[in-house]
C-alpha cells in the first residue's frame, strides 16, 4: 500500500480529477470576475446538461405542452401528455448513456470514476440486477412522482392560484429566473438532503438511493417514493415566484436530468477520443463512496460553510470518516 496519503486516495479510483477540487468562484474572495464568468459560461455558453435541459424545455414547450387553459381541469389526456413529456427524452439521456459507457464501452474506462462495474446477482438491489432496480424506482416512482408535481403547479397557474409571468411584462425577471433555478434547487437540494442522512429517514428511504455506491445513468433519480415526495416539493417555488411554464418545464429537466449525467459515473462523455462534454460529478461521487459528505452540489458552498465538504484529498476522507464514526457511535 502506497505510504503517500494522497496515492492511497488516488488508489481508491480509476479516475480521480485534480485535488482539491474547485467550488464555485462566485463566493470565493477576493472576487474573481474573469473566473466567476468562466464557470457560468461553462454551463450557459457551451453544450452542457444545463444547455440541454434548456433545449429539452423548449422543444417540449412550443411542441408538446398543453394550453394553461386545457390544464384548468384535470383530465387523464394532459397529464398523460406531461408524463410523456418527461419520459420520452430522461430515457433517451439515461438509455443511451447507459447503452455507450456501460453497454458497448464505447469510451473503455476513461475518466470512469469507479473501476466496477454495474452490479448482478446482488440481492442488495430489486430483482437482484442494480440497472433493473435503478430503472425501476426511475421511471415508476421518479417520473411519476416529479409529473404530479408539474400537474399541480400547472393547474395552480391556470386558475390564478399561482403568479404567472410572462415575457413582455418583466423580460428580465423572465430570464433571471433560468439562472436563479439551479441555485434554488442546490439550495433545496442541500437541506432536503441532510435531513434524508436522519437516521430513520436514511434507513425509510434514503438507503435505497444509496444502494448505488457505484452509480450509473440510471442511479440519478432512482430513489425512494417517500424522497421524491421531499425531493419534489421544490416546485413549491412556483406557487410563490412568478413563473412561467417554460420555468416549470426547464427545472423539472435541471432536477431530473441534469442527475442521469452527474451520476453517469464518468467525469467526461468521450467520442472518438474527444472529450465532447462534461457529464458526472466527481464532489457527487464522493458522496456515494464516503456517504457522509457533500450533500449539496458545487454551484453553492453549502458543505463548505456547515462543515461537510468533501474536497477530493487524502486528508478530507480522513475527516469525513472520523465524522461519521462520530455520528454513528
Amino acid at each position: 500500500m502506497p505510504a503517500d496519503p494522497e496515492e492511497r486516495e488516488a488508489g481508491r479510483w480509476n479516475h480521480r480529477p485534480p485535488t482539491p477540487l474547485a467550488q464555485n468562484p462566485l463566493f470565493q474572495f477576493p472576487f474573481d470576475l474573469r473566473g466567476i464568468f468562466r464557470w457560468y459560461a461553462a454551463f450557459w455558453f457551451e453544450v452542457s446538461t444545463t444547455t440541454l435541459c434548456m433545449v429539452f424545455a423548449l422543444v417540449a414547450y412550443f411542441a408538446f405542452l398543453p394550453s394553461l387553459d386545457t390544464m384548468q381541469t384535470f383530465e387523464w389526456g394532459w397529464v398523460i401528455r406531461i408524463w410523456l413529456i418527461n419520459l420520452v427524452p430522461q430515457c433517451l439521456c439515461a438509455g443511451l448513456l447507459h447503452y455507450w459507457l456501460i453497454i458497448r464501452k464505447g469510451q473503455g474506462q476513461k475518466t470512469k470514476f469507479d473501476p466496477r462495474d454495474q452490479a448482478r446477482d446482488n440481492g442488495t438491489f430489486t430483482f437482484n440486477n442494480q440497472v433493473l432496480d435503478n430503472m425501476f424506482w426511475h421511471i415508476v416512482s421518479g417520473i411519476t412522482l416529479w409529473t404530479a408535481a408539474q400537474v399541480l403547479v400547472f393547474w395552480a397557474m391556470a386558475n390564478g392560484y399561482a403568479p404567472s409571468l410572462f415575457f413582455p411584462d418583466n423580460p428580465v425577471w423572465f430570464i433571471a429566473f433560468f439562472v436563479l433555478i439551479p441555485i434554488w434547487s442546490s439550495f433545496h437540494f442541500y437541506w432536503v438532503h441532510r435531513a434524508l442522512h436522519w437516521p430513520p429517514l436514511y434507513k425509510l428511504a434514503h438507503a435505497l438511493h444509496h444502494r448505488n455506491v457505484n452509480v450509473g445513468p440510471w442511479s440519478g433519480i432512482a430513489m425512494h417514493p417517500v424522497e421524491h415526495l421531499l425531493f419534489y416539493t421544490n416546485f413549491a417555488i412556483h406557487l410563490v415566484v412568478p413563473s412561467h411554464p417554460l420555468h416549470v418545464l426547464f427545472h423539472g429537466y435541471v432536477q431530473s436530468t441534469h442527475p442521469v449525467f452527474s451520476h453517469s459515473g464518468f467525469e467526461d462523455l468521450v467520442v472518438n477520443e474527444n472529450p465532447q462534454m462534461k457529464m458526472g460529478v466527481y464532489f457527487h461521487q464522493l458522496h456515494h463512496r464516503y456517504f457522509e459528505c457533500n450533500y449539496g452540489n458545487v454551484e453553492m458552498p453549502w458543505d463548505r460553510w456547515f462543515g461537510s465538504y468533501h474536497d477530493g484529498t487524502a486528508a478530507a476522507t480522513d475527516e469525513t470518516r472520523a465524522r461519521k464514526k462520530q455520528m454513528y457511535t
